[in-house]
């Protein structure tokens, strides 16, 4: 993979409004919603209202506290190359920024997902950990389209929508919510429904990409994702070799 850059100057005045518009939204909302570790990592990075993050800034700061840094994709990447940055402990991140006509919906995560949703919990050791040794399982079954998906589903429940119980109760980590006003809000309403972590069960959820969820699974603690990992890859094993026959 061509190595990419971050082009700093190239940010617009937009650019810094739709970052500062999204980013003063959340942090009104995710006080006693988002994970403790969240909140502690936007701090740990220095991420603020008035400046996008510049990666040659976060990218020391990051090493120094869990090994990882940032990697300039230029958006959706292949899963081959997906696996590798992370097992190779480098998050894919997009550097560009949605438009302020479109600040509540993407088809495709933009810089305001990959970055500050994302970026803030990869200063804990256990949740980085976690997301490198899925990821060396994604590049062992990367010619198997189906474990592929399986796995996909463990990825989107957990890191993209997943919710940890607290001392306080409930609080989101997963990115795909701590990004979006509308599903911050929703996910710990009483419309979802919500589940204890159970690898079988989320291997055996489809979701979609096109609403809110309609359930959310509440791990115990960032410790609980990694201890979970040898059950995850004994599943795939066994699951990997029944795909379902399609009609």
């Amino acid at each position: 993979m061509t190595t990419m850059e971050q082009k700093y100057a190239n940010y617009t005045k937009e650019d810094f409004q739709v970052w500062e518009v999204l980013f003063n939204r959340q942090m009104e909302n995710l006080p006693g919603r988002a994970t403790d570790e969240f909140l502690q990592g936007i701090d740990r990075i220095n991420f603020t209202a008035g400046k996008i993050p510049d990666f040659s800034e976060t990218n020391p700061l990051l090493k120094s506290i869990t090994g990882w840094e940032l990697a300039v994709v230029p958006g959706i990447v292949d899963d081959a190359i997906f696996f590798q940055l992370m097992a190779d402990c480098k998050f894919p991140a997009s550097t560009w920024l949605r438009k302020m006509s479109e600040l509540d919906y993407l088809e495709e995560p933009d810089m305001f997902h990959d970055v500050f949703a994302h970026v803030p919990l990869l200063t804990n050791q256990a949740f980085v950990d976690f997301l490198q040794e899925l990821s060396k399982i994604g590049l062992e079954y990367i010619d198997n389209k189906w474990a592929i998906e399986l796995l996909s589903r463990i990825y989107w429940f957990t890191v993209e929508f997943g919710l940890i119980r607290e001392a306080e109760g409930l609080r989101i980590y997963g990115a795909g919510i701590l990004s979006s006003a509308g599903e911050t809000v929703f996910c710990l309403s009483d419309k979802p429904k919500r589940f204890e972590y159970n690898v079988e069960q989320i291997l055996n959820t489809p979701y979609r990409k096109d609403t809110f969820q309609d359930r959310y699974f509440i791990i115990e603690s960032y410790e609980q994702l990694y201890q979970s990992l040898p059950e995850i890859k004994e599943q795939i094993a066994i699951l990997s070799q029944k795909e379902p026959v399609t009609v």
